[in-house]
């Protein structure tokens, strides 16, 4: 039931990505609300659910947007893959591992899905993409930041809760 509730919301993230976001974009940079979505999931969900989120989330982003299908599937995967690493590593900090994640990870997606788009669609005309992704990087990184600390504590009080005090 959790996986499935994974890729409802995985979804609804993508349909708000495709629809809404564009309208949010701050000069040439919009968040990626899939990817730092699917960053928070796994580390409050696990990899399981990080795993379900990616793909049912990057399979209708790339059906909506109409992008080569599982190109941006497979950069989610990545992501999520790097995400359980960095999450075990920073155990410890586990409220701060959502915005080091996806500081580290948002330009390996972007960068990731220009590849494939550009391998299979064919070469796109840019001088510089690194400079032209890192905007929409510090978006995601600031979108990470207000909503990653939050959904980690909810789930960590609401653990602490159901354990039996002896």
């Amino acid at each position: 039931m959790i996986l499935l509730l994974a890729a409802v919301g995985a979804t609804v993230a993508a349909l708000l990505e495709s629809t809404v976001v564009p309208y949010l974009r701050i000069g040439e940079s919009q968040p990626h609300v899939v990817f730092v979505l699917a960053v928070i999931v796994t580390v409050v969900g696990g990899i399981d659910r990080g795993l379900v989120w990616a793909f049912v989330g990057g399979l209708v982003l790339d059906a909506l947007t109409q992008r080569p299908m599982g190109s941006t599937a497979f950069a989610l995967l990545l992501c999520v893959g790097g995400v359980a690493v960095i999450g075990r590593t920073l155990n410890r900090f586990r409220p701060f591992v959502p915005i080091v994640a996806t500081a580290l990870l948002s330009l390996v997606y972007t960068m990731s899905i220009f590849l494939t788009f550009s391998a299979l669609r064919g070469p796109v005309p840019t001088e510089d993409p690194v400079g032209l992704l890192i905007p929409g990087v510090a978006y995601d990184v600031v979108l990470a930041a207000l909503l990653g600390p939050l959904a980690v504590a909810v789930v960590d009080r609401r653990a602490d809760s159901e354990r039996a005090d002896w």
